[in-house]
């Protein structure tokens, strides 16, 4: 019997013999970036979903505190009905499988989506100091190991390039500049993947939230830019900007830490911006190379020119831009065709 066998018998063992409950069929919910696996378990009158999480390789311990603190501050995560600590299992409210990314990419209007979802951020961030202080923070340790993924495997690994001491110093000072700017904002309770593809279309308190189990204390814009500048779907400048301000006046309105003007709330949402998607170039090509999952090579582009508008946009990236617009910028759509054409021609697509 395979390990993944092996784990679906003990799925079944213990939604049977332990929940008592009467699951007609498991059906496979979703996948994400770690080992973690979701089923939907279906029965004639009962829909959840678990999660199977290998305990040799993700402890749940994480999850189920961030879901307790989540849903007490009033947002829509999955329900824990109940738990196997020991063996890596969780049964889950059902949220359902509409995706704000699939809704979005058919042409839903984004106005009423992201209204629920920049509510929903406001309401953890004014309601979630003491949370927050229950979280790790995104301390520059945490930050800088993260940026350091960018030169491993981004620069290294996929473009096979490799920084001359000048351009290493620059990445070091871009770096230094992006950690000090994300630990001079004010902190807040931060989810860390609050995009397209962890939100789902929910009929009551939308959005559902999910994939939140690596939360930490950290900079007010975090979640912010990985709502709005999403490495899976792009939106216009404006459009983004016109978001931006109504999440401040959310804030503002609250009593939260709004920034003095919008332009340095605009700054703090930009520059927490670089750091992120300079990271995700990391981790998506890791995802690659190191665990053999291409599906992500093809969001590089765009969290690469996320990166680039705003080096634009700031003289104090200016050095780091020419650094990419000058070596890798030519680079990227090269090493993405080489991976492609490796593969057999398939697209370096999610």
């Amino acid at each position: 019997m395979s390990a993944t066998d092996a784990r679906l018998a003990l799925i079944r063992e213990w939604l049977a013999r332990d929940l008592h409950l009467a699951v007609e069929r498991l059906e496979p919910a979703s996948s994400d970036a770690s080992f973690r696996r979701y089923f939907r378990a279906l029965g004639a009158d009962c829909s959840y979903v678990v999660m199977d999480a290998p305990p040799e390789r993700e402890d749940v311990r994480p999850y189920l505190k961030v879901a307790r603190l989540l849903e007490s501050l009033g947002a829509h995560v999955p329900h824990v009905h109940a738990s196997d600590i020991g063996r890596g299992l969780l049964l889950l409210e059902d949220l359902g499988n509409t995706l704000y990314l699939e809704r979005l990419s058919a042409g839903a209007d984004p106005r009423r989506l992201y209204g629920d979802a920049l509510a929903v951020l406001a309401q953890i961030q004014l309601r979630g100091s003491a949370a927050a202080a229950e979280l790790p923070p995104y301390d520059s340790r945490a930050l800088g190991t993260e940026l350091a993924l960018m030169p491993e495997w981004f620069l290294g690994r996929h473009l096979s390039l490799e920084p001359s001491d000048t351009q290493r110093r620059v990445l070091e000072d871009t770096f230094a500049l992006l950690i000090r700017e994300a630990l001079a904002q004010p902190t807040v309770f931060v989810h860390r993947d609050y995009h397209s593809r962890n939100l789902l279309l929910v009929g009551e308190r939308n959005p559902g939230i999910v994939d939140f189990q690596d939360a930490l204390r950290g900079p007010v814009g975090y979640d912010l830019v990985s709502l709005l500048k999403d490495c899976y779907i792009g939106w216009p400048r404006a459009r983004v900007v016109g978001w931006v301000a109504q999440f401040r006046a959310l804030l503002a309105a609250g009593g939260g830490t709004a920034a003095a003007s919008e332009t340095e709330f605009l700054r703090w949402f930009d520059l927490i911006g670089v750091q992120r998607h300079v990271k995700v170039l990391g981790i998506f090509c890791r995802l690659w190379y190191r665990d053999g999952k291409p599906g992500y090579l093809g969001d590089l582009p765009r969290t690469f020119d996320y990166v680039r508008d705003t080096c634009a946009r700031y003289a104090e990236l200016a050095a780091f831009g020419r650094f990419l617009e000058e070596h890798v910028a030519a680079a990227l759509p090269r090493a993405n065709a080489r991976v492609a054409a490796a593969r057999g021609g398939a697209a370096a697509g999610p």
